[in-house]
């Protein structure tokens, strides 16, 4: 890729506003020692400096001092990270390269002007992803163009070949539409079986709550199998995640202002997400607002209480009878999971827990799998080869069904595999775990959810 464009060498004034632009402290924290490159997914694609995470750290030393302006070239080498973090993990220096590309691309989208068409879907994204309510009008449409047949017609027609790619890519990873799709499907309270052990409010999220209630549900039967009693705030809205990573900043903090209003009314003692995107951003609340008075320390406290829904089970002794499932899950460990979160032991020793289920490990499992929040939507042919990659890398362990902790994953690995022309199920982890304590025969775990 050609280097960025450079501006005189004498400039003083830097390429950022003075909102919050990318740390000077955090930058110079970075050695340059390579040990990113090994697990950065777009130097794995394409093997150029700039698009490795150091790459991209020297970039913003540039931008502070004056040498490069946000010109499209600078623009397209931070839009190409997937924000997966695995370079944080692999850092020996600790360098907070989170920190770094989102105080970036916040900078970009206040001080750059993109062009029509990528504004345009930018905004759609926007516009109805963070909204359930706007989501769920797309249903109607969506379960018609799935069970009258065409959609089966479309795709063997080869007419998805003449879209722009980005219309290829929604089509793709469009999930079966759900029959049951409102959070109100799940009541406000859940109570706990038996003695109470813990006052868990529920984070539905927003394509969870439309494209998977399944999942949710499952949540929810699981922990109150295991005495918790689950609280569903019905004033919950959009956690922010997706703005934040993509450096809608405004938005993300409102998002995140009504989030933490919402569950602090619901008085519980640990917030649970089973969306690894959603739960790294409510983990990180206390950063994101530390410049606002009234919810800087709000936030703090909240952020201590966030959990992931793994986290919150491998932190319980296991009440509920676990009955056995035979069958070989490949797990897959999405991104703001285990680079984001630093979780990675949790899902698989309360997989281990489950009789005759046996958990195969993956080739290259620190790599993205492409979905990356809107990733796979606004830079769908790098994310297609990462999703093509970990396919390969999931099948290969020939599992019976591949088990992961977020919708994104979900939807990126079922839209891979179909084209793979494999029918292995992809499934989120809590699903095996509720199937165990109900005892639902195996074969249920085997059949997705499909359009009828």
């Amino acid at each position: 890729m050609a280097e960025p464009a450079r501006i005189p060498a004498n400039a003083s004034s830097s390429a950022f506003d003075a909102h919050h632009p990318p740390s000077t402290d955090l930058v110079n924290e970075c050695v340059h020692c390579g040990f990113c490159l090994a697990t950065c997914p777009t130097y794995a694609l394409w093997g150029q400096e700039m698009d490795s995470p150091r790459g991209r750290i020297y970039l913003m030393k540039l931008g502070l001092e004056g040498q490069v302006s946000l010109d499209p070239t600078f623009v397209n080498h931070m839009d190409n990270c997937l924000g997966c973090m695995a370079c944080i993990t692999t850092c020996p220096s600790g360098v907070k390269y989170d920190k770094l590309i989102e105080a970036t691309r916040a900078q970009i989208e206040r001080n750059y002007q993109r062009p029509v068409t990528d504004g345009l879907l930018r905004r759609m994204i926007f516009d109805i992803f963070p909204r359930p309510d706007r989501l769920r009008l797309l249903l109607g449409p969506l379960r018609m163009y799935q069970r009258s047949g065409l959609q089966s017609l479309v795709r063997r027609s080869g007419v998805l070949n003449l879209l722009p790619a980005s219309l290829r890519a929604v089509e793709n990873l469009a999930p079966s539409a759900p029959q049951a799709t409102d959070g109100a499907a799940l009541p406000e309270r859940v109570e706990a079986q038996g003695e109470r052990r813990l006052r868990a409010g529920l984070l539905l999220g927003c394509v969870q709550s439309v494209f998977f209630p399944e999942v949710n549900a499952a949540t929810a039967r699981v922990l109150a199998a295991e005495g918790c009693e689950v609280v569903i705030p019905r004033d919950q809205c959009c956690c922010g995640a997706l703005m934040v990573h993509a450096g809608e900043e405004k938005s993300a903090l409102d998002y995140a202002r009504r989030t933490i209003d919402a569950f602090e009314r619901a008085q519980v003692d640990t917030v649970v997400s089973n969306a690894a995107g959603c739960g790294s951003n409510l983990k990180d609340y206390g950063y994101l607002l530390r410049d606002d008075p009234k919810y800087s320390e709000r936030a703090k406290a909240f952020s201590a209480k966030c959990r992931d829904i793994s986290e919150v089970l491998a932190g319980l002794e296991p009440r509920a009878t676990r009955h056995p499932i035979p069958l070989k899950v490949a797990f897959h460990d999405s991104c703001h999971l285990q680079h984001a979160q630093g979780v990675r032991a949790q899902p698989r020793a309360i997989l281990g827990k489950i009789p005759e289920l046996k958990i195969l490990e993956t080739a290259e499992a620190a790599l993205c799998c492409g979905s990356a929040g809107i990733y796979n939507l606004v830079r769908p042919e790098p994310a297609k080869e990462l999703g093509d990659r970990k396919v390969r890398n999931v099948l290969a362990t020939a599992p019976d069904i591949v088990a992961t902790g977020n919708p994104g994953c979900l939807l990126q690995l079922r839209s891979g595999i179909r084209l793979a022309g494999s029918q292995v199920p992809v499934v989120h982890f809590v699903q095996v775990v509720d199937a165990s304590i109900r005892g639902v025969l195996a074969q249920s775990l085997l059949v997705e959810r499909k359009a009828s």
